[in-house]
C-alpha cells in the first residue's frame, strides 16, 4: 500500500508534468505543421530521453528518497508522455486514411521513445561511471 506522501508526491509531480505536456504539446505544435502530432513525438522523446536520466540516477545513486523519485518519475515525467495520446492521435490518422503518417508516428514514437530513454541511461551512467 502507498503512504499518503507517496501519493502526494505523485500527484502534484503528475499536476505539473500535465501542465508541462499541454504546454509544451502547444508550443510545438504551433511551430511546425500539423501532418504528424509533432507536439505528442516532442514530449514523448524528451520525457523518456529524461526517464533514462532519472532511472540511471536513481539505480547508481543513492541521493534521493523514495517520495522525490516517485515525484519525478511517476508523477512529473509520467503526466509529461502522451501514450494514450499518441494512441488516439494514431488512430484519427488511421481512420482518416493517412496510413503513411500513422506508420510514422508510430514508428517513431515506438522506437524513438525506446532509444531516447536508453540514450538518457547510458549517457547518465557513463557520467556517474567517471
Amino acid at each position: 500500500m502507498m503512504s499518503w506522501q507517496t501519493i502526494l508526491a505523485i500527484g502534484s509531480g503528475g499536476f505539473i508534468g500535465a501542465v508541462l505536456r499541454a504546454y509544451f504539446n502547444g508550443l510545438i505544435s504551433h511551430k511546425l505543421p500539423h501532418d504528424l502530432p509533432y507536439g505528442t513525438l516532442g514530449v514523448n522523446l524528451v520525457g523518456s530521453f529524461l526517464m533514462g536520466i532519472l532511472i540511471a540516477y536513481f539505480m547508481y545513486t543513492s541521493v534521493f528518497s523514495l517520495h522525490v523519485k516517485s515525484f519525478l518519475s511517476t508523477g512529473i515525467l509520467g503526466a509529461l508522455t502522451t501514450y494514450s495520446t499518441f494512441a488516439i492521435e494514431s488512430f484519427f490518422l488511421l481512420q482518416g486514411g493517412h496510413i503513411f503518417l500513422a506508420l510514422a508516428n508510430i514508428s517513431l514514437n515506438a522506437l524513438g521513445t525506446v532509444f531516447m530513454a536508453g540514450g538518457g541511461f547510458y549517457l547518465t551512467k557513463y557520467f556517474l561511471d567517471n
